[in-house]
C-alpha cells in the first residue's frame, strides 16, 4: 500500500480519518511529479482522464463536499454545460494553481473538521441523487471515510495514468519524493 500513514496516528478518530484522507491527497499529487503541463494533460488511455484534469476533479470534488457539510453554496460547482471542465484545465488554469487551490480546500476542510464539528455524528443534507445515501444525510465520519475511498479510487487512477504515460510506478514516485534516486 502506498500511503504515509504514521503508525502514530494521532490517537483521536478526527485525527486519524484526516491523516487518512491526506495520505491520499499525496498520492494523487504524487501522480504528477516531475510531468510537464503538456504531459499531464495527455490522455493515456481511451477515456477522457488525464492526470491533470483528475487532479483538478479530486480538489473541486473535495470543495464540494466541504460546502454541502458547511451547508454553504459551492462557487465553483458547474452545471451540466461545464461539467466536463471539472476534468480537465481550463482558461490558463495550471498545475500549480490546481494544486495551490487544492491546499487552501485540504485546510479549510482540516480546520472545519476541528474547530467546527463537534461530534463525528454530525449530519447535514444530500441534494437527491442516487449516488448519494438513501436517506438523504451523511454524517462528518461518513464524509471523511467517502473522501479516503474517493480521493483513493482516483488515486488508482492516477497510478493506471502515470504508469501508462511513461511507466513510473507509485513505488518509484514515492521514492523519488522521499529522495531516492536509484529506484526501478
Amino acid at each position: 500500500m502506498v500511503t504515509h500513514v504514521p503508525a502514530e496516528t494521532p490517537g483521536d478518530e478526527k485525527g486519524a480519518l484526516l491523516a487518512f484522507v491526506e495520505a491520499q491527497r499525496g498520492a494523487v499529487r504524487r501522480s504528477l511529479l516531475g510531468l510537464t503541463e503538456e504531459q499531464a494533460a495527455t490522455r493515456p488511455c481511451v477515456g477522457e482522464l488525464s492526470l491533470s484534469g483528475l487532479l483538478k476533479h479530486v480538489a473541486e470534488g473535495e470543495l464540494n463536499w466541504l460546502r454541502m457539510a458547511q451547508r454553504r453554496p459551492n462557487d465553483k460547482e458547474g452545471d451540466a454545460e461545464t461539467w466536463a471542465d471539472g476534468f480537465r484545465l481550463v482558461d490558463g488554469e495550471t498545475i500549480p494553481q490546481i494544486l495551490e487551490f487544492w491546499a487552501k480546500v485540504a485546510a479549510e476542510t482540516e480546520a472545519f473538521i476541528r474547530h467546527d464539528v463537534s461530534s463525528m455524528d454530525e449530519t447535514f443534507p444530500l441534494p437527491p441523487a442516487p449516488w448519494f445515501p438513501e436517506n438523504g444525510r451523511c454524517s462528518m465520519r461518513w464524509l471523511l471515510i467517502h473522501l479516503v475511498e474517493e480521493t483513493g479510487r482516483h488515486a488508482g487512477h492516477a497510478d493506471i495514468l502515470r504508469e501508462t504515460l511513461d511507466g513510473r510506478t507509485a513505488l518509484q514516485l514515492v521514492a523519488e519524493e522521499a529522495g531516492y534516486s536509484d529506484q526501478s
